[in-house]
């Protein structure tokens, strides 16, 4: 194995892309990707198929109020927990159709 990332291989170079990418760090300025068109090119490919999986599911925020209804179901089923295993059996028994058409 090359130590000098200058003279590295492609080989060598795209068996440390997966470390070299999931260290957050901008690899664009990597010594072997200065020399080599190949991997330039691949490594583009590979941002850019990363972009569109981001955009697949975007991350959204919760709305604000998410946790203070979290935490009166929790104060709700302490109370009563003989309701709250009820309410919980029958959600268990019926559980939504995903792939129902939405009406």
């Amino acid at each position: 194995m090359t130590e000098d990332p200058k003279n590295m291989t492609c080989a060598e170079f795209q068996a440390q892309l997966p470390e070299l990418v999931g260290s957050g760090d901008d690899i664009s300025a990597h010594p072997h990707l200065k020399s080599c068109e190949l991997c330039r090119q691949l490594l583009s490919e590979l941002e850019t198929i990363a972009e569109a999986a981001r955009q697949l599911f975007p991350v959204t925020d919760p709305p604000d109020e998410l946790w203070t209804h979290i935490e009166q179901a929790i104060k709700i089923d302490a109370e009563k927990p003989e309701e709250a295993l009820e309410a919980k059996s029958s959600l268990d028994s019926s559980p939504p159709d995903l792939a129902a058409e939405p009406a």
